[in-house]
């Protein structure tokens, strides 16, 4: 069986856990603490020398990083990834957007706010983190204009590993109200069957 090391209140966890959900298919899940240095351990940095989560362990001794990559693993060859290449190609492309223009934004502001305090000196980095992270979400805005989902009409991996942070935006300052198409879409993805949200805690 999957083995999933992860942390509940995490995006980029929650984006396997939804994916395994909607997916059916059966894991074990290993809450990992982050926040006290659970995956700076020696037997953590064996699965992931990275010490981070989530990692996926496949089978004994074998073990996958990333959560887009993970994402990428199980949606291979399910309704949840495309069968024509630029499709497949379009939502690689949607999910680099994610780690490189979009998560490095909203979900670092989310941690600042939700998880340090009011004077903490990271507080700091807040208002280039919601420049940055408007833009991401305009660009969203933009191309969700007259489409249901990012890649091909159709929810995909592209869509979960977008919803993630974007519908907790809000936890860390930004405004998403300011974006109809960006807000129909949340909608959309959280109708999908056996959809949950990201625990709260």
């Amino acid at each position: 069986m999957l083995k999933v090391y992860g942390m509940s209140s995490s995006g980029n966890c929650y984006k396997i856990k939804l994916l395994l959900e909607q997916l059916a298919c059966p894991y074990r899940w290993e809450e990992i603490d982050i926040m006290q240095g659970s995956t700076r351990t020696a037997d953590f940095l064996a699965m992931n020398p990275n010490g981070k989560v989530p990692t996926l362990e496949l089978e004994a001794g074998v073990f996958l990083a990333e959560s887009n990559a993970i994402l990428h693993y199980l949606a291979d060859e399910t309704g949840f990834m495309p069968t024509e290449k630029l499709a497949r190609a379009w939502v690689l492309q949607w999910m680099f957007f994610e780690q490189y223009s979009h998560e490095p934004y909203i979900a670092v502001a989310r941690f600042i706010c939700k998880y340090l305090c009011a004077d903490h000196p990271r507080r700091a980095e807040l208002p280039r983190l919601l420049e940055r992270g408007y833009q991401a979400l305009g660009v969203m805005e933009q191309h969700l204009a007259g489409r249901a989902f990012f890649v091909d009409e159709r929810y995909s991996i592209a869509d979960i590993a977008l919803f993630a942070y974007t519908h907790e935006a809000d936890v860390g300052g930004f405004d998403v109200t300011r974006y109809p198409a960006v807000r129909s879409w949340l909608d959309r993805v959280a109708g999908q069957p056996k959809f949950f949200p990201l625990t709260p805690t």
